[in-house]
C-alpha cells in the first residue's frame, strides 16, 4: 500500500499546480520537506529568513527557486548562487538539477553554516563559499541572484563573475529589472525575460554576455 503524502509535500504540490508547473517526484519532495523543517529550525536562533511559517516557506522561496530551477537554459554545467542566504535559490537548483555543479557563496558565517549542514543533511554534493563571492577564483556558466542587499552593486559584482557564452540569471521585479540591466553592463543581452509562475509581480530575467 502507498504510504499517504506527507503535508509539507502535499502543500508544495499544490502550490506548483496552482503556478501551473508539474509536481516534484516523491523523492525530491521528502529533500525539500526536510530543508523546510531545517529552515525552521535554524531560524529561531539564526536570521535566515523574515519568513517564518511553513506555508510562507513553500510559497515564497520554494515555489519562486523551483520554477527559476527548471527555467534555466540547457548546457548549464557549473553555477554560483551569489549571497545565497537560506539557499534560494542555490539548493533548490541543486535539488531539481543534479546535473548542475552548484556553489554557494554566502560571506556571512552563521548563513554559511546553515549552508553548509543543510548540503549533508540533504545529501547534496555542492560547495560553499565562506566569504564574498568576488575572492572567487572561477568562473561559473551562470550566476543566479534573488533579494541580495545592494542588488545593483551586486549584479555589477557577479556579472564579472560570468564565463563568455554564460548567463546571469536575476530573479528581481518589473520595477527594478532597468536598473539592473545597466548595472550588469553592456556586455549583456536579455534573451529570455518572464514572469516567476505563482509570484505576484516578480520575475526572472537570464541576461548572456555578448561574444
Amino acid at each position: 500500500m502507498t504510504e499517504p503524502q506527507n503535508p509539507v509535500a502535499a502543500s508544495l504540490n499544490a502550490l506548483l499546480a496552482a503556478a501551473s508547473l508539474d509536481s516534484l517526484p516523491p523523492e525530491q519532495t521528502v529533500r525539500f520537506d526536510l530543508y523546510c523543517s531545517l529552515i525552521l529550525r535554524w531560524n529561531a536562533r539564526v536570521n535566515l529568513t523574515a519568513i517564518r511559517t511553513p506555508e510562507g516557506i513553500l510559497a515564497r522561496h520554494f515555489v519562486e527557486s523551483i520554477a527559476c530551477a527548471r527555467a534555466l537554459p540547457v548546457g548549464i554545467a557549473t553555477l554560483l548562487d551569489y549571497g545565497s542566504g537560506a539557499g534560494f535559490p542555490g539548493i533548490p537548483i541543486a535539488l531539481c538539477r543534479p546535473e548542475i555543479a552548484v556553489t554557494l557563496a554566502e560571506s556571512q558565517n552563521k548563513k554559511a553554516a546553515f549552508l553548509r549542514e543543510a548540503l549533508r543533511v540533504l545529501e547534496i554534493p555542492a560547495t560553499v563559499h565562506s566569504a564574498r563571492a568576488e575572492s572567487l577564483p572561477a568562473l561559473f556558466d551562470c550566476v543566479t541572484l534573488r533579494a541580495v542587499d545592494k542588488m545593483g552593486l551586486a549584479v555589477q559584482a557577479a556579472s564579472k563573475l560570468v564565463r563568455p557564452n554564460g548567463w546571469l540569471a536575476l530573479m528581481t521585479t518589473h520595477a527594478e529589472l532597468e536598473k539592473l540591466k545597466q548595472a550588469a553592463g553592456p556586455e549583456f543581452s536579455w534573451p529570455q525575460i518572464a514572469p516567476i509562475p505563482g509570484s505576484g509581480n516578480s520575475l526572472l530575467a537570464f541576461g548572456r554576455t555578448i561574444s
